[in-house]
C-alpha cells in the first residue's frame, strides 16, 4: 500500500483513515513484533501475534486485523494492554489498540519480520503433485464429485458462493476422495499461494488435539484450524466414539462455516451410515453437499490405466493386458494402478516379455483375492464345449488323441487357474492318480512353446474362463 505523503513526512494528517500506513507505523509496527516475539517467545508468538495484520493508524487508535473471531477475542483479552503500551513507545499519542476481524488490508512489515517468518499453514500442507484435477479420470461413478470439488476450489479462489458448504465426499477406499481433497488444495494455492489452506486426515485431528490437551495448550490448536481459509479433513469416521475429539470437532466446524470460510470432508460412508458420530455433527455434513463415489466400471478403469499408461511413455503393455487388469481387479483404484506398476516394474527388471501369461504369473496373489471361485466343473464344460466333446469323454478311460488332448488341456487349467490340489484334481477326471495331473501340465506347458494352435486355444479358454 502506498503511504501518504504527509504521513511520509513524519506525523498522521488530520484526514487519515482506517488502512491509511505512514512509513513511522510501519517501522514501528515491525519494531513491535520483534520486541514481542523476544518477549512471549517464539511459541505464543506465533500462534497468536504472528498472524496480525497491521491495517491502519488514526488519532491515537492502532487498528489490526486477525482472522477469526475467536482470536480477536483472545488477543482482546491477552494482550491489548502489552500492544498499546508497544506501540506507545515508539509512536507517541497512541491511546489504544483496536482488533478486527478480518479487517484492513495485509501490511507486512520487513526486516523485522523476515526475522521472525515461520512456515505459513499454506506451506504446512503438503499436497501431491500428481493428484490434480486434469489427472483425475472422471465417469459416471465419480462426475457429482469431481464438478463438486472444482466448484468449491473456484469459490474458495473467487470468493464467490458455491451453493453448498460443506463438502462431504464418501465412497469406498482407494476410488479418489484423497486424490480430489489434494487437488482442491493445489487448486487453491496456486490460484492464492498466500491462502490458509490446512489439510489433515480425522486421526491426525485427534492425535494433535490430545497432545494439546496434554500440554494444557489447546488455543494454538483451535486458532491454526479455525483461522483457515479451507479447512478439508479426511476419514472422518475414525472419530467415531470419541466424544472429546467430536465435540472440539463439531465446534472448529462451526467455526468455519460461520465465518464464511470452507469445510470440507471425506468418509467411506454417507453421513446417514456413520456410526458413533455425535447427531449434531452428522446434521452439520448433511446440510452441505454429500456427493458419493462408487466403484468404477469397466469402462473408467480402463480409461484410467490408458491415462496412466499415457504419463509412462516408455512402458509397452498390449491392450489385452489393460483390458485383463480392468475388467479382473474392480475393488479399487489404487489397487488398480497398483497392479499395473507391479507388472511393469517386474518386466523391467527380469527381463521378460509383458504379455497375458506373464501378467497372470506376476499378479498370481492379486488376481485369486480377486477372482470369483471357478470350479473344476466349469472348466471341463468349456473345455469340451471348445473341442465339441462331452464332459464324459474328458473323465472317461478313453486315450485317443482327440480326447487325451483336451483333457490334458483341461488338467492344465484346473492346476493354473483353481487352488485345487493335484491328487483333488485326478480325482475329478475319472480318478487318475496326481502323477498323471503333473505329467499332463509339464505336457501342455512344453507344448505352449511350439504349437501355436494349441497356445491360441489356451489363450481363448483362459479369457472365456476369466470373464
Amino acid at each position: 500500500m502506498a503511504a501518504d505523503p504527509e504521513l511520509l513526512a513524519g506525523g498522521l494528517g488530520p484526514d487519515a483513515t482506517r488502512g491509511s500506513v505512514d512509513a513511522q507505523a510501519l517501522r514501528a509496527w515491525g519494531l513491535v513484533r520483534a520486541h514481542l516475539l523476544s518477549d512471549l517467545g517464539e511459541k505464543t508468538f506465533n500462534s497468536w501475534l504472528k498472524p496480525l495484520q497491521l491495517s491502519g493508524v488514526s488519532n491515537g487508535d492502532v487498528r489490526l486485523s486477525v482472522p477469526s473471531r475467536f482470536m480477536a477475542d483472545w488477543v482482546r483479552n491477552h494482550f491489548a494492554d502489552r500492544l498499546r503500551h508497544a506501540f506507545a513507545q515508539h509512536i507517541p499519542g497512541i491511546r489504544q489498540v483496536t482488533i478486527d476481524v478480518g479487517a484492513g488490508a495485509t501490511i507486512v512489515p520487513s526486516e523485522p519480520e523476515a526475522a521472525v517468518d515461520g512456515p505459513t499453514l499454506s506451506e504446512q500442507s503438503s499436497f501431491e503433485p500428481r493428484y490434480s484435477f486434469t489427472t483425475f479420470v472422471v465417469g459416471k461413478s465419480n462426475e457429482l464429485a469431481f464438478n463438486a470439488a472444482q466448484t468449491l476450489a473456484a469459490a474458495v479462489t473467487s470468493g464467490k458462493t458455491a451453493g453448498f458448504n460443506p463438502l462431504f465426499l464418501h465412497g469406498p477406499t482407494g476410488l479418489g476422495k484423497t486424490h480430489l481433497m489434494h487437488a482442491i488444495g493445489s487448486a487453491v494455492l496456486a490460484a492464492n499461494p498466500k491462502a490458509k489452506v490446512v489439510y489433515l486426515s480425522a486421526e491426525k485431528f485427534m492425535v494433535e488435539f490430545l497432545a494439546a490437551l496434554r500440554a494444557r495448550d489447546t488455543i494454538a490448536f483451535k486458532q491454526r484450524l479455525r483461522s483457515a481459509d479451507l479447512l478439508m479433513v479426511d476419514d472422518v469416521q475414525f472419530i467415531a466414539g470419541k466424544e472429546s475429539t467430536q465435540e472440539e470437532f463439531f465446534h472448529t466446524m462451526n467455526e468455519i462455516i460461520s465465518a464464511g470460510r470452507w469445510l470440507v470432508i471425506s468418509a467411506d460412508r454417507s453421513p446417514q451410515n456413520l456410526e458413533g458420530i455425535e447427531s449434531r455433527i452428522l446434521s452439520r455434513l448433511a446440510w452441505g453437499l454429500v456427493a458419493d463415489i462408487n466403484p468404477a466400471d469397466f469402462e473408467l478403469r480402463y480409461n484410467i490405466l490408458r491415462t496412466k499408461l499415457a504419463a509412462m511413455p516408455g512402458a509397452q503393455v498390449p491392450d489385452e493386458v489393460v483390458q485383463f487388469l480392468a475388467r479382473k481387479i474392480v475393488a479399487n483404484v489404487r489397487e488398480l494402478e497398483g497392479a499395473l506398476n507391479r507388472v511393469i516394474a517386474y518386466s523391467n527388471l527380469v527381463g521378460r516379455k509383458l504379455d497375458m501369461d506373464f501378467t497372470r504369473e506376476v499378479l498370481a496373489d492379486v488376481l485369486r483375492a480377486h477372482s470369483r471361485k471357478l470350479t473344476i466343473d466349469e472348466i471341463q464344460r468349456r473345455v469340451a464345449d471348445h473341442y465339441a466333446l462331452k464332459i464324459n469323454d474328458l473323465i472317461s478311460p478313453r486315450r485317443a488323441r482327440e480326447v487325451a488332448r483336451p483333457r490334458q488341456v483341461a488338467m492344465y487349467l484346473a492346476k493354473m487357474l483353481t487352488p485345487r490340489s493335484l491328487p483333488e484334481i485326478g480325482r475329478r477326471f475319472g480318478g487318475r492318480d496326481h502323477t498323471t495331473v503333473m505329467h499332463a501340465v509339464k505336457r501342455i506347458e512344453e507344448l505352449r512353446a511350439t504349437d501355436h494352435e494349441l497356445d491360441r486355444d489356451i489363450n481363448q479358454l483362459r479369457r472365456a474362463l476369466d470373464s
